[in-house]
């Protein structure tokens, strides 16, 4: 086997979904690179593989002295390295950059085996557009930081990609209805697992279906993109009209305030423009 470093990508849930290439490769190599090696342990004993190999965590807080670490081990003794991460594909939303551009510098071999990746699985299962995706990762967890985060990214022409957990996806979805009205969204969660799903709809639509089924899993949260196909004016202003025309300018808001997730104070505006219109 040749020295250098082999990027391994593991499952995501389903044991059976690793490939026979990267099966040989951690079979092969003295040292594995992972962010939690009880995880890597635990997997490589399922696959029926000697746990006889050095084993070097590599996370965001010690990313710098281990890639250091690692390439001296590769360099002195000549031997081989797989870097893995909890599940899917390195690097993606995973540390391991800082280390790939340092193995090129030292003219280490550099290598990918590719395999499980969460963002593209979701993708597949979304039925959103896929011929232009943006993926910005994880979202923050503090309110503020999540708007602006969904703001930076509101009115670019591709499918936004977000990886998020069970217990923030909520505010997630409560913070999207503000900002991205009716535009159709997805949610995949327990991807190749037992209970894997993919709901689709707007913000609303999610948010009254985890109302109703507690969310669970690891989950990717889509945003289709902004186009003419989206329309999320004309359809609120539909919206609007219907419930105008059984309630009060009040009722009508608060209705749909609450049945969407809406921003209050913009629905209101819009609101009275189509009152004004109308007399």
């Amino acid at each position: 086997m040749k020295s250098g470093l082999y990027i391994v990508a593991t499952p995501i849930g389903n044991l059976h979904d690793i490939s026979p290439r990267a099966v040989e490769v951690l079979k092969a190599v003295q040292v594995i690179a992972c962010e939690d090696t009880r995880i890597a342990k635990k997997l490589l004993s399922l696959l029926g593989i000697s746990l006889n190999k050095t084993f070097l965590t590599l996370h965001d807080h010690n990313e710098e002295e281990h890639a250091i670490r690692l390439i001296e081990l590769i360099k002195e003794n000549d031997i081989s390295a797989a870097l893995i991460s909890d599940a899917g594909s390195p690097l993606i939303s995973d540390p391991g950059y800082k280390l790939i551009r340092r193995c090129r510098r030292e003219n280490i071999y550099v290598t990918v085996l590719p395999g499980c990746c969460a963002l593209i699985c979701a993708l597949q299962l979304s039925g959103l557009p896929t011929n232009r995706f943006l993926f910005a990762g994880f979202l923050p967890n503090r309110d503020k930081a999540r708007k602006e985060a969904f703001e930076q990214v509101k009115n670019i022409n591709a499918t936004v990609v977000f990886y998020e957990t069970a217990s923030r996806i909520i505010k997630s979805l409560e913070a999207a209805a503000e900002i991205f009205g009716c535009r159709e969204m997805a949610v995949a969660r327990e991807i190749t697992k037992m209970y894997e799903e993919c709901l689709n709809g707007t913000a609303g639509e999610l948010l009254a279906a985890f109302a109703e089924k507690q969310p669970k899993g690891e989950m990717v949260l889509m945003i289709a993109p902004a186009g003419e196909e989206d329309s999320p004016s004309l359809d609120i202003d539909v919206l609007l009209r219907e419930e105008l025309n059984q309630h009060n300018l009040k009722t009508a808001v608060k209705n749909l305030v609450e049945r969407y997730h809406l921003n209050k104070n913009e629905l209101y505006t819009r609101a009275l423009k189509i009152k004004d219109h109308e007399q």
